[in-house]
């Protein structure tokens, strides 16, 4: 039997930036005006760890955590309980009921269904308002007054679907917001996510819930100076080859070499959330030297050119371009997919 106590180093990982996170919230939190930013932390922490996400944010101030289920909600019970609220996004379904009549955490009821499943319980909750994304929420002409006589609704909440635009869709989803409200007795209202504080006062109300640019994600030209890259990607080579004139990389010959040249395998790919959209696009750089990838991402590997770093060698260590607009460019893929597709694999290391 191999001895447990003994560490296995990883081959790729994330280095995070504390001080960038608290900035970045501390920062969507200033733009919110007069509301107070909470924090979107749900799929662990848009997959940079959830624990210490929370954390962190708890000691710069954050008071209100969203999370997507009772799973996420009990994770961070510990850290959050009688500090800081939390939000289950998705709501309260049968199964739910005899965990989370018990928890601390809020359901955010998006049903009639859930309204008066949850009235027995007599703990608060949160609510939210279809303002036309029709995904979850009570539409405003299913909001009767004698249907919610009995909540104690702390926040009253719909959520943007298009505010990385300027389109009309915004503008609408206000008003319908708006006249929810004229029924809803909430204690606090939100609308905002993180390009929707970027809109401007009217979207801010009580409670602003930024997640994506949190984590380093700009959706809005407004934010782009404001928010700084949280999570660095980095590889480890583990084997360094030279290619003659014809030779192919990786899987169907995606890459020809047209001359000699020094190339490294990395040990990340797809499994590790490194996706096939990188493929002969994604970026690796050492210092100032271009380490274009060549060929197919493959589930566990990758291939780049060591034309300009000929003297790295196995066991060397290479950064990724993983800032989430110019990644998300390179890939094909949205900010989101990014940052919360980073795999198990990867160790999280934290500075």
């Amino acid at each position: 039997m191999s001895d447990p106590d003994i560490p296995i180093p990883a081959t790729a990982r994330v280095k995070l930036d504390r001080a960038a996170l608290v900035a970045n919230w501390s920062a969507l939190d200033r733009l919110s005006g007069k509301a107070k930013a909470g924090a979107a932390v749900k799929a662990n922490g848009y997959g940079l760890g959830v624990r210490d996400v929370v954390s962190c944010l708890l000691a710069a101030g954050c008071e209100d955590f969203f999370v997507a289920n009772w799973q996420e909600a009990r994770e961070i019970e510990d850290l959050t309980a009688g500090k800081a609220a939390v939000s289950v996004l998705n709501g309260v379904q049968k199964a739910d009921m005899p965990f989370a009549s018990r928890s601390p955490a809020k359901p955010v009821l998006n049903s009639l269904e859930q309204v008066q499943r949850w009235l027995p319980t007599a703990r608060p909750c949160d609510l939210m308002i279809n303002s036309g994304m029709n995904r979850l929420g009570i539409n405003v002409a299913d909001l009767q007054p004698d249907i919610l006589t009995g909540l104690t609704i702390d926040i009253g909440m719909s959520h943007l679907a298009s505010a990385d635009e300027d389109g009309p869709q915004n503008r609408d989803q206000l008003a319908c917001y708006k006249a929810a409200l004229e029924i809803l007795p909430a204690c606090r209202t939100s609308l905002a996510n993180s390009a929707g504080i970027a809109l401007g006062e009217d979207y801010h109300f009580d409670v602003t819930r930024p997640g994506l640019s949190l984590y380093g994600g700009v959706q809005r030209p407004e934010l782009e100076k404001v928010v700084r890259q949280v999570a660095a990607l980095q590889a480890e080579i583990i084997q360094v080859r030279t290619l003659e004139v014809g030779d192919k990389v990786g899987y169907n010959a995606q890459y020809i070499a047209c001359c000699p040249h020094p190339i490294a395998i990395l040990a990340i790919g797809y499994a590790d959330g490194y996706l096939r959209g990188f493929s002969g696009r994604g970026i690796f750089r050492h210092g100032d030297a271009k380490l274009p990838v060549l060929g197919r991402v493959s589930m566990d590997m990758v291939a780049i050119d060591l034309s300009h770093a000929p003297g790295l060698s196995e066991g060397d260590w290479v950064d990724c371009v993983y800032d989430l607009p110019t990644a998300s460019a390179q890939s094909g893929l949205s900010q989101y997919e990014l940052i919360t597709g980073l795999g198990n694999r990867l160790s999280r290391e934290w500075s």
